[in-house]
C-alpha cells in the first residue's frame, strides 16, 4: 500500500501534501500554484535545460571565446540550463543571468553554486575541526556568515554540509565531515542547514544547501577515494542515513549523490536512496543535483553503456539535475521522443527545480543575490573576530602533563619550531572557498602577538613539510630526506623554557582525493620532533591536520599535545590564546584518535562479538600487537580545571513508549579556573532484533562552571531516542533494558539501567 501511495504522488506531483517537517521555508506565496503555470508553458527541451548544470569555465564578464564556451553561452540564451557553479563574483553572476533574462523565451532565472565548505573569504576550521566544538550555535554562526560573504559574491547556493559518516582516517575527504557519529553529525547538518538557510530561503542574505552524499560514500573500501562501498541494510539506516534525514527534516533545499556504488548500484542510478527513501518515505520536496559528471561516470562503473543510457538509468533513479555530466542535455529529449523515458519524470523533475528558484525568490528578481552593495555593507573585521572564536572552541587538549600549559609567566624564551609553524597557508585548509593563499595568522604569528616585551620568541623551521605546488588537484610532494634545517632548531630548543612545535598536515594532505595508507607525521617530521625531544622536554606539540593522526610516540613522550586541526583564517591568534590560558579548551573529539593505522576502520560505537573479551589468557576480536581501543577515544578531551561526576540517578526504573524518564547527574569544577565540560549521554540497548552498538550517543550539553562550582545536568529519554531501524525493516523501540550512560567522553562515564514496557 505504501508503494502504491508513493507511485501515485509521484505520477501526479501537484497533488502531493508535503510534510511541515521536510518545508523548505520560503515567505514566497503560492508557490506550487507558480510552478505548475511555468510548467505549463515549457517544451521538452526547456523543461531538460532545467536539469543542466554548467561549469563558468570562461570569464563571464567577457566573451566566450572558445568553441566549447560559446556553446554554452547559446544554451544559456536559449534558456536550456538550469544552473551554474564556480561562477563568482556580482558581474559574473549577472552577466550570466542576463544572458538567460534577456534572450531566452521563458526567462527562467539560474542559479548559482559553489563549494562553500567552511567559509567563503573568512575561513573558519575545516568542519571535522569545527565538530570538535561540539558547539551548535558556533556551526550555524559560520555558515550564517559564509552565506552573507557568499551572497556578496553573487553565489545563491552552496555544496554544503557535507554530511557523510566516516570511521576510516585514511580517507582524505573525512575533513570535510563530521567524523564517525550519527548523532553528532545529525546536529551538525540541521545547524549547518539553518546558518546557511535562515528562516527564510528567499532572504538575499541566505543561500540554498545541499546535503551530501547520498549516501554512503563516507564508508568507502580501504578508505580509498570514490571506493566500492560494501554496508548492509542495518548500517545504512541506522548509521548513514539519519544525518540525511535530519537535513531533510530541517528543510534543506538540496541533496547531492555520492560517487561510490553502495552494494553493487551506483547512488547516481539508486531508486532505493532517491525514489523509495528520499523523496518517498521522507517526503523531500527539493532536488537531487549529481555530483561532478556522475551521471556520466556511470558508464565507467560498467552500469551503462554510454552518456545516453546513463542519462536514462538516473532520471528513473531520481536524479534531478546533471552536474557537468553532459548526459541529460544530449540524451534525455531523444530518450523521450523513443518512448524510454515517461516525460512525466521530467516533468517530476523539471518540478523540483522550479519550486527551489520560486522559494529563494529568483522569479520575483532574478538578480536579488548580485547587488554590489552588500559587499560594502559586510563587517569582515567582526568575521574575523568570530572565526577566532570558533577556532578557540575547536581545539581538543588531548595531553597536558604536569600541567605544562597554559604557558606560565615564568617562561621568558619560547623555541617555535617545526616546518608549520610559521605556515599561514596549511591552517586555511582544503576546499577553502575564495580564502585568499598564506592569509591566515600563522602559530607563530599568534605567539608572538600573545607575549609580553619580556619574552624572547626564536624561530626555525627544523625541515620542509615538502617541496613542490600544492594545490586541490596536485599534493604536496612529502620530504623523506632533507634534514639539513634539524641542528638550528635543536640549537633554539636547546637554549629555549620551552619549545612549541608545529607538527601535521599541508592543507592539501586531507580532502578529496587525498587517501593515504599513512597517517603518522608525514617525512622527517618525527624524526624532527624525537631530536629536539631529546634536548628539551619542556615541549608542547601543537598539531595541524584534517584527519585523526598516529601519534602514539607522542602520547608516551610529550609532555602537552594541543589538536589543532585547520583552524581557518585566524588559526595562530586563536591557538595561542589556547597555549596562554586567555581560552580554557573546551574541544572534544568527534573521530578516535588510532593507536596504529591497521586499527582503521575505528570507531566507539562498536558491537559486541560472540567472543568480546578474555583479558588473561586470549584476546578475541582485538590484536596481538596492539590494544584495540583508541589512543584518544570519541568524545575525548582536557581542560586547564578539573570536573567531577556525581552518582547517575533516574527517575525511574521503568518506562511506557509514550513517557519519559531522566536522568540526572551533578557536575563540579574541582580547578582553580573557570572552564566549559561537554557531558554526553549515551544509551546501550541491550537485547534486540538485531545487534546493537555497545554504547551510541545520545545527547550531549555544555557546561560552564566557576571553580567549586556544581550544577546538575538532566537529560530527557524519550522513546524517539531509543528507535532503530529493526529486523523487521521499521524505526521503532522495542521493549526490554537499557544501559544510561553519562559522562565526559565515550568511555568514562557513570552507568545506571531502566526498562522499557
Amino acid at each position: 500500500m505504501i508503494k502504491r501511495l508513493f507511485f501515485l504522488a509521484f505520477l501526479f506531483p501537484a497533488l502531493t501534501a508535503f510534510s511541515q517537517d521536510a518545508q523548505i521555508k520560503s515567505s514566497v506565496p503560492n508557490v506550487e500554484a507558480k510552478v505548475d503555470s511555468v510548467l505549463a508553458l515549457m517544451t521538452l527541451e526547456e523543461k531538460v535545460g532545467q536539469l543542466v548544470q554548467y561549469n563558468g569555465s570562461w570569464d563571464l564578464t567577457g566573451p566566450a571565446s572558445e568553441v566549447g564556451n560559446k556553446e554554452k553561452e547559446e544554451k544559456l540564451k536559449k534558456g536550456l540550463v538550469g544552473s551554474m557553479l564556480n561562477v563568482l563574483s556580482v558581474d559574473a553572476t549577472t552577466k550570466a543571468q542576463k544572458l538567460v533574462m534577456e534572450n531566452s523565451r521563458l526567462k527562467i532565472p539560474l542559479m548559482f553554486g559553489y563549494d562553500v565548505i567552511h567559509g567563503y573569504k573568512t575561513i573558519f576550521p575545516v568542519p571535522l575541526g569545527e565538530t570538535a566544538s561540539w558547539d551548535m550555535e558556533a556551526a550555524e554562526r559560520s555558515a550564517q556568515i559564509a552565506a552573507l560573504e557568499s551572497v556578496a559574491e553573487g553565489v545563491n547556493w552552496t555544496f554544503s554540509p557535507m554530511i557523510d559518516i566516516s570511521r576510516d582516517a585514511r580517507w582524505g575527504r573525512i575533513m570535510e565531515g563530521s567524523g564517525e557519529d550519527p548523532f553528532l553529525t545529525s546536529k551538525v547538518a540541521v545547524a549547518k542547514v539553518r546558518g546557511y538557510q535562515g528562516d527564510d530561503l528567499s532572504d538575499p542574505k541566505t543561500i540554498a544547501a545541499t546535503a551530501k552524499h547520498f549516501a554512503g560514500y563516507g564508508f568507502a573500501e580501504a578508505g580509498r577515494e570514490y571506493n566500492t562501498v560494501h554496508v548492509g541494510e542495518n548500517e545504512l539506516h541506522n548509521t548513514i542515513l539519519p544525518p540525511f534525514k535530519a537535513a531533510a527534516d530541517a528543510g534543506v533545499a538540496t541533496f547531492m549523490n555520492s560517487f561510490n556504488d553502495l552494494d553493487g548500484t551506483p547512488a547516481t542510478a539508486s531508486e532505493m536512496l532517491q525514489r523509495e527513501i528520499l523523496k518517498g518515505k521522507w517526503d523531500f520536496q527539493g532536488f537531487v543535483v549529481s555530483d561532478w559528471g556522475t551521471i556520466a561516470e556511470l558508464v565507467t562503473h560498467g552500469f551503462a553503456r554510454d552518456k545516453k543510457h546513463a542519462a536514462e538509468i538516473a532520471i528513473k533513479a531520481g536524479s534531478d539535475m546533471d552536474m557537468e555530466g553532459r548526459a541529460y542535455e544530449t540524451g534525455l529529449v531523444e530518450l523521450v521522443k523513443e518512448g524510454k523515458v515517461d516525460e512525466a519524470l521530467i516533468d517530476e523533475a523539471a518540478r523540483r527545480v522550479l519550486r527551489v528558484k520560486f522559494k529563494m525568490g529568483l522569479f520575483e528578481d532574478p538578480y536579488r543575490y548580485s547587488n554590489a552593495n552588500t559587499k560594502t555593507e559586510l563587517d569582515y573585521d567582526k568575521h574575523l573576530r568570530e572565526a577566532r572564536d570558533i577556532a578557540k572552541k575547536s581545539i581538543v587538549l588531548l595531553k597536558n602533563e604536569n600541567e605544562l600549559l597554559p604557558i606560565k609567566s615564568s617562561v621568558k624564551k619560547i623555541a617555535v619550531i617545526g616546518p608549520l609553524a610559521d605556515d599561514k597557508d596549511s591552517p586555511i585548509g582544503n576546499w577553502r572557498g575564495q580564502g585568499e593563499a598564506n592569509s591566515a595568522v600563522s602559530l607563530l604569528e599568534g605567539v608572538k602577538s600573545a607575549v609580553g616585551k619580556d619574552v624572547k620568541v626564536t624561530y626555525a623551521k627544523g625541515a620542509d613539510l615538502g617541496i613542490g605546488r600544492r594545490s586541490f588537484m596536485i599534493p604536496l610532494k612529502i620530504n623523506t630526506t632533507d634534514k639539513s634545517g634539524f641542528e638550528e632548531a635543536i640549537k633554539k630548543a636547546k637554549d629555549a623554557d620551552l619549545v612549541i612545535m608545529a607538527l601535521g598536515e599541508d592543507a592539501f594532505q586531507t580532502g578529496e582525493g587525498r587517501s593515504q595508507v599513512n597517517i603518522d607525521l608525514a617525512g622527517v617530521q618525527q624524526e624532527l620532533l624525537e631530536a629536539v625531544y631529546k634536548v628539551n622536554k619542556n615541549l608542547v606539540l601543537v598539531l595541524f591536520n584534517g584527519r585523526p593522526l598516529e601519534i602514539s610516540w607522542s602520547a608516551e613522550n610529550v609532555p602537552a599535545i594541543v589538536e589543532a586541526w585547520l583552524l581557518g583564517s585566524e588559526s595562530g591568534n586563536a591557538i595561542a590564546d589556547v597555549l596562554f590560558g586567555e581560552y580554557n579548551p573546551s574541544g572534544k573529539l568527534p573521530v578516535s584518535f588510532p593507536r596504529a593505522v591497521g586499527q582503521e576502520p575505528l570507531y566507539y560505537n562498536t558491537k559486541n562479538t560472540g567472543r568480546p573479551t578474555n583479558p588473561v589468557e586470549v584476546t578475541y576480536s582485538g590484536y596481538g600487537d596492539v590494544e584495540k581501543d583508541a589512543l584518544y577515544p570519541f568524545g575525548f578531551g582536557l581542560s586547564y580545571t578539573s570536573f567531577e561526576y556525581g552518582d547517575l540517578e533516574l527517575s525511574s526504573e521503568e518506562m511506557d513508549e509514550n513517557g519519559e524518564i531522566t536522568a540526572s547527574i551533578s557536575l563540579t569544577n574541582t580547578g582553580k579556573i573557570a572552564g566549559k565540560e561537554v557531558v554526553q549521554l549515551y544509551l546501550r540497548d541491550m537485547v534486540a532484533s538485531t545487534t546493537r552498538p555497545i554504547k551510541e550517543l545520545k545527547g550531549f550539553e555544555m557546561v560552564e562552571l566557576q571553580p567549586g562550582e556544581t550544577k546538575e545536568v538532566t537529560f530527557t529519554i524519550t522513546n524517539d531516542l531509543l528507535e532503530f531501524y529493526n529486523a523487521e525493516k521499521k524505526w521503532t523501540s522495542e521493549p526490554g533494558e537499557f544501559s544510561v550512560m553519562v559522562g565526559g567522553n565515550s568511555v568514562d562515564m557513570k552507568t545506571e539501567t531502566f526498562r522499557l514496557n
